[in-house]
């Protein structure tokens, strides 16, 4: 991970030079800077006040290593979601509305799904209600059939296109640079960190690989797998051979937002974090969630109020900012306390169609 990361530019923990003569050895050590990417802000300072507190031995609220456990929300948190819509939706249109070896076969709901985000963002005309479970069942049978290697093939495939509406970016290397600095920072103090998102569980492995996320730690949508001799016969009462594969099916088990970020956090993480990172209103029950532990806990929400390095409507966001601290959450303002969001080479343009 540490490879990965540090061509974003992050030192090491610590810089260790020796020099080592017949009768001497010297080592000198070099404090570790974090958060070259902020501007000094209120969130910020929680967030470093927090940790020195939870993991200094001598505090009333020192917190073991073993529960220092971090979620992160990862559309709009960590990665880009505002070129123009979310990865996994503009994936999908393109799937259905482009992709010659699926365009003409995919089914009529499907269409109708991938029909409803191009019109979305090509004219701005708004999305069916609850449209999350639209795509979500969609997206289920318009990736079916594919094995979890063909599937991630596809999706980093389709990582490695220009992000629509910047220069200088594939969407695969659409990660907050300041956001991957937090990362580090909390890895460096004895946290694990999850990633808890809406999107597909094998897209955002996909996309979070060269960060060095384990996939072990990616939590996301799920659709059930048959392996590749299984047809109709139920798991239960099947005995998978040697050399099948697993495949996408077209069902759906659970999108995975709200509470049912709750329900997962439990079943595959068994502990409450103590730290929740989110954007959006799908992660105010991880928040409260984590905000519900007896340990010390915080909770931190982006905004997208930056319109000059990001897509983003800044009057909606600000009044979205002050809704988050009423809850009890900390804001992060990407245009005041980020001194660069996808790198200094990257620039917003026009979307383009």
């Amino acid at each position: 991970m540490l490879a990965v990361i540090m061509s974003f530019g992050f030192a090491s923990v610590t810089m260790t030079s020796c020099s080592k003569n017949d009768d001497d050895q010297s080592v000198t050590l070099v404090k570790k800077e974090y958060f070259q990417s902020w501007n000094q802000c209120e969130a910020l300072t929680a967030l470093k006040k927090y940790v020195e507190d939870v993991t200094n031995p001598k505090s009333s609220n020192f917190i073991n290593v073993e529960d220092r456990i971090a979620t992160f929300d990862m559309d709009g948190t960590f990665v880009g979601e505002l070129y123009p819509t979310y990865f996994e939706y503009n994936m999908l249109e393109y799937r259905v509305l482009d992709d010659p070896s699926y365009r003409d076969i995919a089914p009529d709901d499907v269409r109708e799904a991938a029909q409803n985000i191009r019109d979305f963002v090509r004219n701005g005309k708004a999305l069916p209600d609850h449209f999350d479970m639209i795509h979500a069942r969609a997206a289920a049978k318009a990736y079916a059939g594919m094995t979890i290697a063909q599937f991630d093939s596809y999706v980093k495939a389709y990582a490695s296109k220009p992000a629509n509406g910047f220069k200088g970016m594939t969407y695969g290397e659409s990660f907050y640079k300041p956001m991957l600095e937090v990362f580090e920072y909390l890895k460096d103090n004895g946290f694990t960190f999850y990633v808890v998102s809406g999107s597909d569980r094998h897209i955002c492995r996909a996309l979070t690989e060269s960060l060095g996320i384990e996939p072990n730690r990616v939590i996301g949508m799920d659709v059930w797998y048959n392996t590749s001799h299984q047809g109709l016969e139920a798991g239960v009462n099947y005995t998978m051979g040697k050399g099948e594969d697993l495949i996408r099916t077209d069902s759906l088990i659970i999108k995975n937002l709200k509470t049912n970020k709750v329900r997962q956090i439990s079943q595959e993480i068994g502990k409450v974090p103590v730290l929740s990172f989110g954007n959006s209103g799908g992660d105010c029950a991880m928040h409260n969630y984590c905000l519900s532990n007896k340990l010390p806990c915080a909770a931190f929400m982006l905004i997208a109020d930056d319109e000059d390095r990001d897509h983003a409507n800044r009057e909606k966001a600000l009044a979205l900012g002050e809704k988050w601290r009423q809850e009890g959450y900390h804001v992060i303002s990407m245009r005041d306390d980020f001194k660069t969001i996808y790198g200094e080479n990257v620039i917003k343009v026009d979307f383009t169609f």
